[in-house]
């Protein structure tokens, strides 16, 4: 005979704390310099303030009783920057792979909650029409690896949803950021400032992904046999 189930809350997420509230301002000072520096066309900025966003955003939500698989896609996601600081072709390829590190990092922290279909159709439909776009103007070493990291990161950004509005949001944009970088490779042409977008945009996400996944992953019971 099974033993009886018994409920477990989780426990609520950790105060914020004068340390919490000082990394989180550090993280917001760190992407406004960035984003600043890239407005100024200021290299050396950015290449300062870019590596060092992921580690103050992971720090914050460590201090507030982060999920170990969120520190880890944030930490990830700092991996991507650092390698694609470089424009060398082996460094893109690694900083893929870092940032799809971190994707199966946030699917598997998403677990099973319900997602809408319609949503994913939606995604689904993006996604194939995204690379069939892109395909014929890709470096044809990069097609495969470019088509199989969308795929990943679309498959991250529909299940974000499953976390609420803000982690969803965050998922989308960075669909959005990483679509910039694509179309960058692809040689079509770019907005004004295009580094700028994409770095605003990816700022965004993993920042709307962290709060919606601390928000998320605290206040839930599970249940354990």
């Amino acid at each position: 005979m099974s033993a009886p189930a018994t409920a477990r809350a989780v426990p609520p997420a950790a105060p914020a704390t004068p340390v919490s509230r000082a990394l989180l301002a550090a993280f917001g000072l760190a992407a406004a310099v960035d984003l600043a520096s890239l407005l100024a066309g200021a290299e050396l900025g950015h290449q300062i303030a870019k590596p060092l966003l992921m580690p103050l955003l992971a720090a914050y939500a460590a201090t507030r009783g982060a999920p170990k698989l969120l520190l880890a896609a944030l930490l990830l996601g700092w991996g991507g920057d650092v390698f694609l600081l470089s424009d060398a072709d082996w460094a893109f390829l690694v900083g893929m792979g870092s940032f799809a590190a971190g994707h199966i990092c946030y699917l598997v922290l998403f677990g099973r909650r319900r997602t809408s279909p319609a949503l994913g159709a939606l995604y689904a439909a993006a996604l194939a029409g995204t690379v069939a776009l892109l395909w014929p103007d890709l470096p044809a070493e990069l097609r495969i690896p470019v088509a199989g990291y969308s795929l990943l990161l679309t498959a991250m950004a529909y299940r974000a949803s499953s976390l609420g509005l803000l982690a969803g949001l965050g998922g989308a944009l960075f669909l959005l950021s990483d679509t910039l970088i694509a179309t960058g490779v692809a040689a079509w042409p770019q907005p004004p400032a295009p580094d700028f977008w994409i770095m605003l945009t990816y700022i965004a996400a993993q920042y709307l992904l962290t709060t919606g996944a601390l928000r998320a992953m605290y206040g839930e019971s599970r249940t354990t046999v």
